[in-house]
């Protein structure tokens, strides 16, 4: 028997079977389309956060969360507290009795204009620059200033984390506010009345009268912090010694050395005293 023959023989059938079996291959395999060049390594996001406190930090988003609880990668903190959150915050003066919550509730943009705080200086000179952010607004705003300490040593409340836009921001607004009410005082003496007095009492004892229709123009916290410390507090209170301003040593829920106004103009009266207020008076 001839080997090469037979061995020439089975290769020829292994070749055969092979050729056959292609098709098949390629008809069950699955297709390549084309090789993916846009692989890349998922990033996370940062943020910026509050670095003051000693247990809490606020984050750009607006969360507030516990120091331990933050993303060690992305320096966020979990979503799953409130945003914009406003503890411990009055609404009306936009001050805080705590910095990280202050932070939280300033970044909040139906509370604060980007615009505004974007050409607030961060310092009085006219050679200081802007906030790069409103995160960096509410940052710097929200820590203590002159404006939350007396006599350069203590605080004026417990809520003297600030937010709100300074009057001599750059915008020109605030002052603009006040100029076109105060043009409404033409010829008018404001006087800070004494403890307990009556604005009839405090104009007379001037040798003038009270002028009842200039109340509505000095019922605006703008005003009214203008000629009272008000010691960063301004309210929206109810009663006929408005606008006014609560004496230090009065009991503690009626808010000692915040200043009120109301929003009942209808009650204002010239008559109207409460021994524990000082009336801003209008005397002519």
């Amino acid at each position: 028997m001839n080997l090469c023959s037979s061995s020439s023989s089975s290769r020829s059938r292994t070749w055969t079977k092979t050729l056959f079996l292609i098709p098949f291959i390629f008809q069950f395999s699955s297709p390549i389309t084309a090789i993916r060049t846009d692989i890349s390594f998922h990033t996370l996001p940062s943020c910026k956060t509050t670095v003051q406190g000693r247990y809490l930090l606020s984050d750009d988003n607006g969360y507030v969360c516990d120091a331990l609880s933050v993303n060690s990668r992305s320096r966020c903190c979990p979503q799953s507290g409130e945003k914009f959150s406003c503890h411990g915050c009055n609404l009306l003066s936009q001050c805080c009795n705590s910095y990280e919550y202050c932070v939280s509730c300033c970044l909040n943009p139906s509370l604060i204009s980007k615009e505004r705080a974007l050409k607030v200086k961060v310092a009085k000179p006219a050679t200081a620059g802007t906030y790069a952010s409103v995160f960096d607004y509410c940052a710097g705003r929200c820590r203590h200033s002159s404006e939350s300490v007396v006599h350069e040593n203590a605080y004026i409340s417990d809520s003297h984390h600030c937010f709100s836009l300074p009057s001599n921001s750059s915008t020109g607004k605030n002052s603009t506010h006040v100029e076109l009410i105060e043009a409404r005082l033409n010829g008018i003496n404001v006087v800070v009345g004494r403890q307990g007095e009556s604005c009839n009492s405090v104009c007379k004892f001037r040798g003038q009268s009270c002028v009842p229709n200039k109340l509505v123009v000095l019922n605006h916290c703008d005003i009214i912090q203008k000629y009272m410390s008000c010691k960063g507090s301004c309210l929206a209170s109810f009663g006929a010694d408005q606008p006014a301003e609560v004496v230090d040593d009065a009991p503690k829920h009626l808010n000692p050395g915040s200043c009120f106004f109301t929003e009942t103009q209808a009650i204002l009266s010239c008559d109207g005293l409460h021994q524990h207020t000082r009336r801003l008076c209008p005397c002519a």
